[in-house]
């Protein structure tokens, strides 16, 4: 059944979106605000960005305590902003029954703001640590570069971001031009506020109408419009001008085209030649009939580029011949699989730009037709356009009826109402060569990957300490049969799996980057170089038939899971059972070779399953004193968190900092200081918590993962046990375990950016 949808022009200029999906387990809510960084005087680059930002510090009437950050996450859901170049969004997910206090906090910091001198002075040392962190960034720095593309005098190639010298606070003029930016632009005529929920849609107009009040009315502010953008075409990046309506959806089509990689097209044909090693191409901008895209094209050394580049103009010219109908219509399937996979936050905030998950509408197509007339085409190269994707359709794969491998468990946990299925299998591989044998199969897995991507599919295949670990996840039959061609491909990768060199992924920033290492720490298993070896299909077969594997599915109806049962018969391995993970003692600190300069830490205590629903609630309390301290007073910088993690099935309370100029050692000493304070219990946040762990309350991902990690901790506690011990834990517990955590001998892991500090560390 469709979503049922409800759009309002509210007495203040407002818009208002309503979208009523009784799917959802959770609600969201999504404000544009139709200015952003180009919006802003030039004189005062960063303007736009730091108003964001000193939106969530709080306001007399909700304090930073009760603001929406800590409101949000006390609930377990997300919240996030983002500056652009022309628009500033805001959005938030939360349980149902919460989405009407997210509301008020969210339009009331945003009617009202506290822009107050001092908060401001702390908030422009956490711009500039943002500025920092992005002038160190590869690929913050690459997509600099290609903006430069555009002409002088275009605001695409200048600085946006802001930091210490931009944001002239003692200037008054400066004062003035933010207090002004404010007033034109956060008013009824200038917002987009989309809602989405399981709620009826008379519901949800209630609350976006009283929501949506707060603002000023005005009418529509027309943004300047921007230089002209010269058409141009190279092998990187596109730009277009005088686009009609409808541009950003067409170049969509026009994405979802290029990013196919199965038989026929373009990326097919690269890959036929042995040269294609990555690609993705997107969108950077757009606004006004301009268009800025680009192709991050990664080919192999032998490949010529000069031919690629005739191919994807023959591609083009192909394009043209097809014409836009007949591409239109599986580009149909692939957004109604992504409406019905989206979760409320990505519908409410598609549904804030205006551009729901749909086929082009007749103007889309128009502006489809036009695009194409604007890229450079010839004929060269054979194409041809491939069936429908089978992981589209509904239907389930047929085969012959086998036994259910021993190795496979069900959980019955994830409702089969929700058509949302998950599949999880771990191997555990004793081989010396295990990890330049995952990087090749990786490799083989990706064109697969790139299709599940398009279908709405999650499909990662991820290593640590000895085990490699698949998971798929989405539409039921659409797991089956991915999983089944996955299974095929780990058994016997194409042989240039072999000979293709190893590409390096993306530098990541540090804090980013130890959370990338976090699993082999946890298991105790940092990576070692492995032996010289040459790979080929009989190294993998050995190390396939010394391997043992175990799996958990879920989400699966009755004639699923026979269809799974004969997917697995291909899976490599011999048949295992779930370990739970080996406990340590005392402290370990493990140093981390990761790109970047600034201090970068990870602090995980571990505690034994009895103790997990207090160390839930102590999560829980801290995340505000630990992002009060450390990121607002001390400002150590703009990465600070705390949360409970479940890691390789441990479950742990995890802090992260990335400073710029304070060292781990000095980290830490603030984390103690601040630990030895102690936390208050609060009775509301302890069953808000309880809560977040309803069956009905919880996100398709949130609550497959909580399977996942309970069956590989081998611990078969239900969700029911857990909210139960959360309600029941009391003060003394919260005392008692933070002393157990800040005793010098309990287990804990420090996974750093540096060699330990001499002497105790923790």
């Amino acid at each position: 059944m469709p979503d049922a949808t409800r759009h309002l022009c509210l007495a203040n200029g407002l818009h208002l979106s309503l979208r009523h999906a009784p799917r959802l387990q959770r609600s969201a809510a999504a404000l544009r605000v139709h200015a952003g960084s180009h919006d802003a005087p030039a004189k005062w680059p960063g303007l736009a960005h730091f108003l964001e930002h000193l939106f969530f510090l709080g306001t007399p009437r909700f304090p930073l305590a009760d603001g929406l950050m800590r409101y949000v996450q006390a609930l377990g859901g997300q919240v996030n902003a983002s500056t652009r170049e022309r628009t500033t969004d805001f959005f938030f997910e939360v349980p149902p029954a919460a989405l009407a206090g997210g509301l008020e906090r969210l339009c009331q910091m945003l009617a009202e703001p506290d822009l107050g001198i001092e908060r401001q002075r702390r908030e422009r040392e956490v711009i500039h640590a943002e500025f920092i962190a992005w002038s160190r960034n590869p690929q913050a720095q690459q997509q600099h570069a290609l903006l430069q593309a555009a002409p002088a005098g275009h605001p695409l190639r200048g600085f946006h971001a802001g930091n210490r010298y931009t944001l002239a606070l003692q200037d008054p003029a400066f004062q003035k031009a933010l207090g002004g930016f404010h007033e034109r632009f956060y008013q009824g005529g200038q917002i987009t506020l989309s809602l989405c929920g399981p709620q009826s849609l008379n519901t949800l107009e209630q609350l976006g109408r009283q929501a949506a009040g707060l603002f000023a009315p005005g009418a529509p502010v027309p943004q300047a419009p921007p230089p002209a953008l010269p058409a141009q075409h190279s092998q990187r990046i596109s730009a277009h001008d005088n686009l009609p309506a409808g541009a950003e959806q067409a170049l969509e089509l026009l994405l979802a085209c290029l990013n196919d990689s199965r038989p026929g097209g373009w990326l097919d044909a690269l890959q036929q030649r042995g040269w294609l090693q990555g690609c993705k191409a997107q969108m950077l901008y757009a606004f006004a009939g301009q268009l800025l895209w680009h192709i991050d094209l990664q080919l192999s050394p032998e490949a010529s580029a000069d031919e690629a580049w005739a191919l994807l103009q023959g591609w083009f010219g192909f394009l043209r011949q097809v014409g836009p109908a007949q591409l239109n219509a599986e580009f149909g399937l692939l957004q109604q699989r992504r409406e019905r996979s989206a979760s409320a936050l990505e519908l409410a905030r598609r549904d804030s730009t205006g551009h729901p998950f749909a086929a082009l509408a007749p103007q889309g197509l128009r502006a489809f037709t036009s695009l194409l007339e604007q890229l450079p085409s010839r004929e060269h190269g054979q194409w041809s356009l491939p069936a429908v994707d089978s992981l589209l359709l509904d239907q389930l794969p047929d085969g012959p009826v086998k036994p259910l491998p021993a190795a496979l468990k069900f959980s019955d946990q994830l409702p089969i109402t929700r058509q949302y299925a998950a599949l999880y299998l771990r191997w555990q591989v004793p081989s010396a060569l295990r990890q330049p044998l995952h990087a090749a199969l990786d490799r083989a897995l990706r064109p697969l990957q790139q299709r599940c991507e398009r279908a709405s599919l999650q499909l990662q295949f991820n290593a640590a300490g000895e085990f490699w670990q698949l998971r798929c996840a989405g539409h039921p039959a659409a797991v089956a049969r991915a999983v089944e061609q996955a299974l095929a491909i780990l058994a016997a990768p194409p042989p240039a799996s072999w000979s293709a060199p190893a590409t390096a992924p993306p530098a990541l920033i540090p804090i980013r980057a130890l959370l990338e290492q976090l699993p082999d720490a946890v298991l105790g298993a940092p990576p070692k170089p492995a032996p010289a070896h040459t790979l080929d299909q009989q190294v993998l077969e050995d190390a396939w038939q010394h391997s043992r594997w175990h799996g958990l599915a879920m989400g699966f109806d009755e004639a699923a899971r026979v269809t799974m049962a004969t997917v697995l018969q291909g899976c490599p391995g011999q048949v295992g059972n779930a370990e739970a993970p080996p406990a340590w003692q005392g402290g370990r600190w493990h140093h981390a070779e990761v790109p970047g300069s600034e201090h970068a830490l990870l602090l995980f205590c571990p505690l034994p399953p009895h103790l997990q629903a207090c160390g839930r609630l102590l999560a829980q309390l801290l995340q505000g004193p630990v992002y009060q301290r450390l990121r607002v007073e001390l400002q150590l910088g703009y990465a600070v968190f705390s949360a409970f993690r479940q890691v390789e099935g441990v479950g742990g309370i995890l802090f992260g900092v990335q400073s710029p100029h304070v060292r781990q050692a000095e980290i830490l000493d603030h984390l103690r200081t601040l630990l030895r304070q102690g936390v208050t219990l609060d009775p509301a946040a302890r069953q808000a918590l309880a809560d977040q762990f309803d069956e009905a309350a919880m996100a398709n991902d949130d609550l497959a993962h909580w399977l996942w990690q309970t069956h590989l901790a081998a611990h078969s506690q239900s969700l029911a046990a857990l909210r139960a011990s959360i309600l029941n834990t009391q003060q003394a517990d919260l005392d008692g375990l933070l002393a157990q955590i800040l005793h010098p001998h309990t287990p804990c892991l420090c996974l750093a950016n540096t060699a330990a500090p001499a002497g105790a560390w923790w």
